[in-house]
């Protein structure tokens, strides 16, 4: 009767132990505090709007670069200005008279780490700083990939292209300015929208 009595209380101590302890983890998990939501901006064109997140946690200063444009309401007024069906559109830079805007210093390259940390790709849908052939002379530019572009991600042997957020609605108004005719125009001998794609208003909604 003793034995009896001594396993049914060990049982007991054990279901208490586990509840204890599941409730104490569901406490826990309560008091986490939720992960911040990527910030998301919204840009007005005249072909119509899409909205990007972006990922601070991949890319912070390439993201905290192009977030301190939105804010000064940089993209306002701007077009873009190199649009090629089969790559990516190009926007950030000129206003509609193809006058380049002044920008601030350039960011440093984050393509490498932002790829380390799990950012996404020069894939379909995402967004990168655009720069000369210096890595680290981006500055206002950027580009949306309307393809894959595998040749544009960093690697061992390459900088590569940062990539720092993406659409998240609206995609179908990029496939709309990818599909544009274009020519030349202002500086530009190739790849301008021969209508004007004017970037009306870009607004952090977050």
């Amino acid at each position: 009767m003793n034995n009896a009595m001594t396993s049914l209380t060990r049982r007991s101590a054990a279901v208490l132990l586990a509840a204890f302890s599941l409730s104490a983890a569901s406490i826990a998990l309560a008091a986490a505090p939720a992960a911040p939501a990527a910030p998301k901006v919204k840009f007005a064109t005249s072909e119509g709007d899409f909205v990007i997140e972006v990922y601070p946690d991949k890319a912070p200063k390439t993201v905290e670069n192009f977030l301190q444009y939105v804010k000064e309401k940089h993209y306002d007024g701007t077009i873009f200005h190199r649009v090629i069906s089969n790559f990516m559109v190009q926007g950030g830079g000129y206003d509609a008279n193809y006058a380049e805007k002044k920008t601030r210093p350039p960011v440093v390259h984050e393509g490498r780490e932002a790829l380390a940390k799990g950012g996404p790709k020069n894939v379909i849908g995402t967004l990168a700083m655009a720069r000369t052939n210096d890595p680290n002379s981006a500055s206002s530019q950027f580009f949306i990939n309307v393809r894959d572009n595998d040749f544009l991600n960093p690697s061992a042997q390459a900088p590569g292209y940062t990539v720092f957020g993406k659409v998240v609605s609206g995609m179908d108004v990029v496939n709309k300015i990818k599909a544009v005719p274009t020519g030349a125009g202002g500086m530009f001998s190739s790849d301008v929208p021969k209508t004007p794609i004017l970037i009306k208003s870009a607004t952090l909604l977050n």
